[in-house]
């Protein structure tokens, strides 16, 4: 299952979505993810689902790629779920046996909070999706360009960089971690029977490989970008600059209706 987890990866196409500049993307990405909270009737839940597929489909990366992710998810959103229902007692009593109550509270409850986080699963990846990690990195650097004004210049850079070589090696760890996988079964291991402790036992033989293949690769990456005179944020230049163009305008501007849309029918619905 692991090998389905796919935030991370860039996927290549030409839509509008890989065309708008990454600044915006990053901006609009955290309206979105502050309304998906936001949204608190089924009216403005519903308005909020339309709204992410509408960017699934114009980043015209296939479906089957984010559905993957929620694969990984799935027993933490299946706990969420049946936490929700059984322990919110609110509403109508639709049934109860022993100490098992189900109300249309817990219901909605279980409902609302399944959505949010796939919707936020979902609208996270579509930025990985359709950004490349170097794009990532000039945008996340530019919108804290700012904090240069009281000295955090390089932590800036600093952390915008830690940031997008995490997110690039998470690809690059989840194939190594397959590899040890299958190394491990050709040799017989067992990670699927046996008691939780067992399981717990069997897992020590990935992660100690795992944590030798990081430390390595990250010893490589150190030399090669010493070797490169990489010196941090100090006159640091792009060789791509990015430039605001009327698509990046009127996406700013379909969100931002989006935004007051959910808020409206929050107050009046």
């Amino acid at each position: 299952m692991i090998k389905d987890l796919t935030i991370g990866q860039f996927y290549p196409a030409k839509s509008l979505l890989h065309r708008l500049d990454p600044r915006f993307k990053i901006i609009i990405l955290i309206l979105l993810l502050v309304f998906i909270f936001i949204a608190d009737n089924f009216l403005s839940l519903a308005l909020t689902v339309a709204f992410v597929l509408t960017v699934l489909l114009l980043s015209k990366v296939p479906l089957s790629m984010y559905l993957k992710n929620l694969k990984i998810i799935l027993p933490i959103l299946i706990f969420t779920m049946l936490l929700n229902l059984f322990y919110i007692t609110d509403g109508t009593v639709l049934f109860e046996y022993w100490i098992i109550k189900i109300t249309t509270g817990g219901i909605s409850r279980s409902i609302f909070m399944s959505a949010r986080v796939v919707l936020l699963i979902i609208i996270s990846a579509s930025l990985t999706y359709t950004t490349t990690p170097n794009d990532l990195t000039t945008a996340i650097e530019k919108l804290l360009s700012p904090l240069k004004f009281i000295g955090l210049g390089g932590a800036v850079h600093t952390m915008s960089m830690m940031m997008t070589i995490a997110l690039r090696f998470i690809p690059t760890l989840v194939e190594e971690t397959e590899k040890i996988i299958n190394a491990q079964k050709a040799r017989g291991a067992d990670f699927e029977s046996g008691k939780l402790m067992q399981r717990i036992k069997a897992i020590i033989p990935i992660l100690i490989p795992l944590l030798i293949s990081s430390v390595r690769r990250a010893y490589d990456l150190a030399e090669a970008m010493e070797s490169r005179c990489y010196n941090g944020g100090k006159n640091k230049t792009s060789m791509k600059q990015l430039h605001i163009k009327a698509g990046d305008i009127i996406s700013l501007c379909v969100s931002l209706l989006f935004c007051a849309s959910v808020i409206v029918l929050n107050l009046y619905f």
